[in-house]
């Protein structure tokens, strides 16, 4: 329009022969990107930012990171803007079944899928998973607090015997220390049956819960912490050595930067079930001495 005009042609005379009116034409002349527009863009490249920073990270989650940055929004805003940019999140590959039978439960079901508590150090969730690596495979056992959903016990081993559960409860009862009645809740992997384990929760005075046969619901917030793990550490690329995919997992044992469970689950990854506070700020906020406890 304004070639034309510069040609010598009539604005009135160009908004005619193309049907258009001549209102919207200069108001866009007086503000060519509208107030709308320019908000959108913030907030596209908060989440944009926030996208780079953590690609597992899905829409909702991204909302969190912009509006910790400044830029709030609803969740629907989110997904509309990661979807027309096509920001998707990374997705976890199906685990398939081994085809072993667990053995008879030596502990009652206390919970029957009631993974809520009242207070830290009252039901702990655990449980393992696996994932090779060009050197074998590589266990992985986490002990959850179902209060924040904080991991507060973990052990990594290159063989799945008794001990990388037994390690497991013996971290997260050092790290948390007053755990006398806290009811732990497992599926029947053999590795919970052993006596080593049920001595290591006699020994501490904790109370074993075990869910039932081919029911995966019974510990399925557990699961889905490992399913998050799958997606965001163990299936993004091929592992070479399990020293690498340990140091993915969790810090080094001596010193060094924190990795995902200590970096972005416990401190940047907001759950709505938590108020989309992290598990630390929500410890932080409803038990702090145990917080700084640990």
């Amino acid at each position: 329009m304004k070639e034309l005009a510069a040609d010598g042609i009539p604005v009135t005379v160009s908004l005619r022969v193309l049907k258009l009116s001549r209102a919207p034409y200069y108001r866009w002349l007086r503000q060519p990107v509208t107030p709308t527009e320019l908000c959108e863009a913030y907030r596209a490249n908060a989440l944009h930012d926030a996208h780079l920073d953590d690609p597992e990270f899905g829409s909702r989650l991204l909302a969190d990171e912009a509006a910790a940055a400044g830029e709030g929004m609803c969740d629907r805003t989110s997904w509309r803007i990661c979807h027309d940019n096509q920001w998707f999140s990374m997705f976890g590959i199906k685990r398939g079944k081994n085809g072993k039978r667990p053995g008879p439960a030596v502990h009652d079901d206390l919970i029957e899928r009631d993974f809520t508590a009242d207070d830290v150090n009252e039901l702990w969730l655990t449980d393992i998973t696996e994932h090779p690596t060009d050197e074998g495979k590589l266990y992985l056992c986490a002990v959850k607090d179902a209060f924040s959903g904080r991991i507060v016990g973990y052990s990594i081993d290159s063989r799945l015997k008794a001990r990388l559960a037994v390690n497991a409860l013996n971290n997260a009862v050092a790290r948390r220390e007053d755990v006398a009645g806290c009811i732990v809740h497992s599926d029947r992997g053999s590795q919970f049956r052993a006596r080593s384990f049920i001595h290591a929760l006699d020994q501490h005075r904790l109370i074993g819960s075990m869910g039932q046969v081919g029911a995966a619901g019974d510990n399925a917030a557990m699961e889905s912490f490992f399913a998050l793990l799958q997606k965001n550490v163990l299936n993004r690329q091929r592992w070479r050595t399990r020293e690498e995919l340990r140091i993915a997992i969790i810090p080094p044992q001596a010193g060094g930067a924190p990795t995902w469970i200590e970096r972005t689950y416990h401190r940047r990854r907001r759950q709505a079930r938590l108020g989309r506070l992290t598990p630390i700020e929500y410890e932080t906020i409803m038990s702090p001495a145990v917080t700084l406890a640990a």
